[in-house]
């Protein structure tokens, strides 16, 4: 089933260290926390310097939404992101401290468990018409920058606008039309019992 989630629906909640807050977008299963989820896909403002929390297990992507950029020291290694180089992966086990460059940052983070499923990330700038295929079992697609996008299948025609999300069902095939907008793609793919069988062949 197609789930579209309205940005303006979504409620900031505030980092335990005070350092920013974060807005849940979509998670796997639905009623999952941060101890038990497959996946989780969320917006993060960083509004000042700080250490992020850990995640052993999970793998992570983290993309420039707005803002200046940021330094990331991960596991001693800095790293910058900016509107040149926006996008990073990590490893969620990894001792990682922000810098910000010049001001607050809205960042994308994705979060996928890695003993049951694993996740791939993209980027794709839009101008006018285009076609999408949701190949993976699970996949997010973000309106990142862009006043409005439309979705259209053979089925239904959604409307979104930026910073909405919608969760697409596996092989359907979407005509998207938008002026000039960036769309955040995420998939996530769940390990299957052949995959374990040819890990241990």
């Amino acid at each position: 089933m197609t789930v579209l989630i309205p940005f303006a629906g979504l409620s900031p909640v505030p980092w335990k260290n005070g350092g920013g807050s974060t807005i849940e977008i979509a998670i796997g299963p639905p009623d999952a926390g941060f101890d038990d989820f497959d996946w989780r896909v969320s917006l993060a403002t960083i509004s000042e310097d700080g250490a992020f929390s850990q995640f052993p297990g999970v793998d992570r992507t983290l993309a420039l939404v707005d803002g200046h950029g940021l330094t990331l020291q991960i596991d001693g290694e800095p790293t910058l992101i900016s509107d040149a180089e926006p996008v990073i992966a990590f490893d969620g086990a990894s001792e990682v401290s922000a810098r910000l460059n010049r001001g607050p940052t809205l960042d994308f983070n994705v979060m996928s468990r890695s003993e049951r499923c694993w996740h791939q990330f993209g980027r794709r700038r839009l101008s006018g018409d285009s076609t999408f295929v949701a190949r993976a079992e699970v996949t997010v697609l973000f309106l990142a920058e862009g006043d409005s996008l439309q979705l259209a299948s053979d089925d239904e025609r959604i409307g979104l606008v930026r910073y909405d999300a919608v969760i697409l069902d596996q092989g359907t095939v979407w005509s998207l039309e938008a002026g000039q907008a960036t769309i955040f793609i995420v998939d996530v793919h769940y390990y299957s019992e052949d995959d374990d069988e040819a890990f241990y062949d």
